[in-house]
């Protein structure tokens, strides 16, 4: 009998050690899913966070962008009242000065931080051609104008936007994520072989997906036109920043 007893406690026991064995192999697979699917939403929104905290952190502090021929200058403003941005200000140089991505056609807006290279001639209508001129920059949508053109279509056409999914958030919209930020009177400027094209910011809009006159329809006066989706991550709407040129410069 007391053998029986000993088999039975010694079955029990292996049972216990099983049990146990599959429970830690559960806990870990589940925390492994758990940190995995942390990561992908880190390294989904972490672009475009930190796109608009830095924002809110510049605007707070007094950090300013602008433009100064072929260099984007970054300072802080000396008037502020804001004792974070005179602390900034005394303990970095007045002003930092940073090359645009490209002068053979690139895009800065100051206002919001941008700086990026612009892809030339993409077919808007092809999905694939689009999205990989938007993983290395802003696109100029084919048939429409190159900054400063004289005659036919003047119209320039610029969309930086997210696509199916709001997964691809980083990959396709970062860029121009802060583009609801802007005001009108901001300043936009553009350089194309090696020429800076300054325009300013007339109108914010919001249209439907499916309307696509602001691409299609040609004008005889030079504006430039960017796009967006809106809201990031979705294809529901497009978020269009209209702006008319008011210098050009060597």
């Amino acid at each position: 009998m007391n053998h029986i007893v000993g088999y039975k406690n010694r079955f029990m026991q292996i049972i216990g050690h099983e049990e146990k064995r599959k429970f830690l192999i559960m806990r870990t697979v589940g925390n492994f899913l758990v940190l995995f699917a942390l990561y992908g939403v880190a390294a989904t929104f972490a672009p475009i966070a930190f796109a608009q905290v830095g924002y809110y952190y510049r605007s707070y502090t007094g950090v300013e962008y602008r433009v100064e021929g072929d260099l984007i200058v970054r300072s802080y403003e000396e008037s502020s009242s804001n004792p974070i941005a005179k602390l900034l200000s005394n303990a970095q140089p007045s002003e930092q000065r940073v090359s645009p991505t490209s002068t053979d056609f690139g895009i800065v807006i100051p206002k919001i931080g941008a700086n990026s290279n612009v892809v030339a001639n993409v077919d808007a209508g092809n999905e694939k051609e689009y999205q990989d001129a938007l993983q290395i920059g802003v696109a100029h949508a084919a048939g429409t104008a190159f900054p400063g053109a004289k005659e036919g279509n003047r119209k320039t056409y610029l969309f930086a936007h997210s696509t199916d999914n709001w997964w691809n958030i980083n990959r396709y919209n970062a860029i121009f994520f802060l583009l609801k930020e802007l005001e009108p009177g901001d300043e936009i400027d553009i350089f194309y072989n090696n020429r800076r094209y300054v325009y300013e910011t007339v109108e914010i809009r919001t249209v439907e997906a499916d309307d696509v006159q602001y691409l299609v329809e040609p004008s005889d006066e030079e504006v430039l036109i960017l796009q967006t989706c809106w809201p990031p991550g979705t294809t529901l709407k497009r978020l269009l920043v209209i702006a008319k040129p008011i210098a050009n410069l060597e």
